[in-house]
Parts: C-alpha cells; structure tokens; sequence
C-alpha cells in the first residue's frame, strides 16, 4: 500500500550562495554525524499541497549530503481519503465529528498499511511521517521498537475539535519526536523535550522560485486569456473551504468598484488525490463568480500549457497584489512563494500567514473581505509602496523560510533524541 517516489540526488553546492556560512558549516557537520543513518518520508500523496512540494526537493536536498533517504506515499482506498479529508477539517476548527464506522475506515487502513513496513526496521532507521492521514502508523510499526520516528503536523491546531483531537493524541506517544509549524498548534497536553517547533520552507532553486522576468510572466498569463495591459490580482490555492475564494471573490469586486480594469485569477489545480473536496468547492466558486469574465479560475493542469510550476511562478511575478485570504492556514507556502518574488501580498490575519507578514512592513493582513478589498485599493493605487514591501518580503524569506534551514532543522530534530 505504499509507493516509492523515485527522485534525482541534488547537491547542497547549488544553494550556498544563499546560506550564511553557519547554517552551512552545520549541515554539513550533522549530516557527516548522521550518515549511518537511513531517512524515510512518509506521506498520503506526491504530488499537490506543501507537504509533497516540501519533500519532492529535500529528499534530493537530503541525499546530496550523503543520507540515504526515502519517500513513501501511503495509498490507501479513495474512501479514506473522504474520512482523512473530514478529520483534517475537524482538526482546524471545524464543527460536527466522525461516525465510528469512518474512525474504523481510518484506523484499519493504517494498520493494514503498516504491516508491510514491519521488518523493514533495523534500528539504523529515521521516520519522518507527515501529517493526520499517517499518524496512527508508528502504533503498528515493528512493534514500537526499531527505528527514530517523528511525526510532523502541518496544519492548524489552534482551534481544534477538542473530541477528534483527544481521540487522536494518545498516537503521538509512539513518536520519539512531534513536529509542529508554531507554537501555538502544539495541544496542551503534549509539552517536553519531544515537542519541537519547525516552521515549513519554500526550495528557492524549484522552477516555481526561480527567477522569471516579468515579460516572460506576462507572457504566459496572457496564452491564458489574462489582458496584461489592466492590472491583475492573484490568489494561487487548492480550492478548498478554508482558503476561502469567494471571500477573494468579494474583496475583488470592492476593489473593481473603483478600479474597473482589475482581474482576478484564482490558480488551483485539482490533483492532490487526499483532498476529495476540491471539485464541490471549486463548483460553488464558479457559481460564485456569476460569469464574470475577468474572473478566471484554472484547476485543470491541461489547462496549463507552460507547466504547472511555471504558470503558477508567472501569476506571482506578473499580478500587481497577491491574496491568500485563508480562514485558517498550517502555513502557507503560496504566501512565502510570492514573497520570494518581491510581490506584495495580502494575507489572513490566521496561523503560519501571520508569523510571515509583518503588517504594514512585508505586506498586510487582514481580517475580512472588505478591509482585504480596502487594502487592495491601497496597493493598487501606490506603485512605490507595493515595490517596498516587496523587497521586505523577499528578504525575509531569505532569512527565514528557504530549504536549507528546514533541513537543518530537521537534523536537529533526530540529534536531540539519538
């Protein structure tokens, strides 16, 4: 029930005109100390969400030091991904709860998954399982006993269902380490020396980060119906409830109001096989829209002829503002992506978008559709004042959020407890 993602080595060499000598001097001193070690990842899909963009450039990033590292994707039945999907929901906040026959679904399927990596342990081994849809999995994993595992949570906890997450918690006892974006998503009753925070990164050498000028950007959002000549405005997310698009819907339209050239462009390619949702949200979205034609929303990857990582790397460079208008958000590396860019990006005042935007200073949050639509206007109608928090932006994700550091991060995460 597992499938092993097949990726290239990439050398660390690449990046190190981005790194400052310390953080450089210690990957290659920890991952020298941990070289007899073997990494496996383990996550529910391989391609769409941060979390396989994540491991899709650090396992490479991982062997290029000389750790012998792995990728597993869990594939289960599509009915566990409905459950998965609810629970991720209930998770961050949502009302309502699971049948047991779902809870069942969900902890047979880990189980059954689980027996295949029995034996597999010999001791030599470090775990990395991302995320709600694996963690029951160290439970049934060589009985406990052979191998490191850390469980790493990249969503909201902030807010959770309190009765999902107390059924959950006791699964985090058979972890040598938990993993989480902030502080504030660590539960109250995990604490101590397991509990580590490490916030997510972006790979600044991914087609998606590098740089593009901006012909080419406008370019290629002009093979897609955009007019580069009117201004345009961008939110690039899945389609989902909390990413909230008809409340980007609506800020656009208060902004339209007084600027009737702008566009706006909703990128959110339906691919990620854990997130069922996508096609029902993204129905209610283009209802939403009213057939407004400088509304366009793209979710099919055909669509996209340039390539999805290029198309999505064009709307950041080639929109005035960018907008992710979360309600709820684990991190959120389309923020730091645009940020990278030198964009000025609006965000939700919620979870990981608020430990990247400095309000005011690398861009601004906002807690509704219509200040989000207000602080539109404000950067549509001052050129200098989007360049400057664009430059704020870009270097504070250098200092902050590049790949290196997570995996460095990482490395430190397993020294503590070895």
């Amino acid at each position: 029930m597992f499938e092993k993602v097949d990726l290239p080595t990439r050398g660390l060499e690449s990046y190190r005109p981005l790194l400052g000598t310390q953080l450089w001097d210690q990957l290659l001193t920890l991952a020298r100390d941990l070289q007899p070690f073997r990494f496996v990842h383990v996550n529910s899909t391989a391609v769409g969400g941060g979390v396989a963009e994540i491991l899709r450039s650090l396992v490479p990033m991982m062997r290029g030091l000389g750790l012998k590292t792995e990728w597993l994707v869990f594939n289960p039945p599509a009915a566990f991904f409905g459950v998965t999907k609810k629970l991720h929901n209930l998770l961050q906040g949502q009302e309502g709860g699971l049948a047991s026959e779902e809870m069942d679904l969900y902890l047979r399927c880990i189980q059954e998954a689980s027996i295949s990596l029995n034996g597999a342990g010999i001791g030599r081994e470090v775990w990395f399982l991302h995320d709600p849809q694996v963690l029951p999995m160290a439970h049934h994993m060589n009985g406990g006993s052979p191998g490191y595992k850390a469980w790493v949570c990249h969503i909201d906890l902030s807010t959770p269902n309190a009765e999902i997450l107390d059924s959950l918690l006791p699964f985090t006892m058979d972890y040598d380490a938990l993993v989480f974006s902030m502080p504030s998503y660590v539960p109250y009753s995990l604490n101590g020396e397991r509990v580590h925070v490490v916030p997510p990164a972006i790979d600044p050498l991914a087609e998606k980060n590098i740089a593009l000028p901006l012909t080419d950007a406008r370019a290629i959002v002009g093979r897609l119906g955009i007019d580069v000549e009117r201004p345009l405005v961008s939110q690039v997310s899945r389609f989902d409830v909390w990413k909230d698009p008809w409340g980007v819907i609506d800020a656009y339209r208060l902004a339209k109001a007084a600027v009737p050239g702008l566009q706006l462009a909703l990128l959110g390619v339906i691919q990620a096989k854990d997130d069922p949702e996508g096609v029902e949200v993204l129905e209610s979205v283009v209802q939403y829209a009213e057939g407004d034609p400088d509304v366009h929303l793209y979710w099919d990857p055909d669509m996209l002829v340039d390539g999805i990582d290029r198309t999505v790397n064009a709307f950041q460079v080639g929109s005035q503002v960018v907008i992710q208008k979360s309600r709820r958000e684990g991190f959120g590396l389309t923020v730091t992506e645009a940020m990278w860019k030198g964009s000025a990006v609006i965000g939700g005042n919620v979870g990981g978008i608020r430990q990247q935007i400095q309000d005011g200073v690398s861009g601004f949050l906002v807690e509704d559709a219509t200040q989000c639509g207000e602080r539109l206007l404000q950067l549509l109608h001052d050129p200098g004042l989007r360049a400057e928090m664009g430059r704020r932006a870009h270097e504070s994700v250098r200092a902050n959020y590049l790949l290196p550091r997570l995996l460095l991060d990482y490395l430190k995460v397993v020294q503590a407890h070895l």
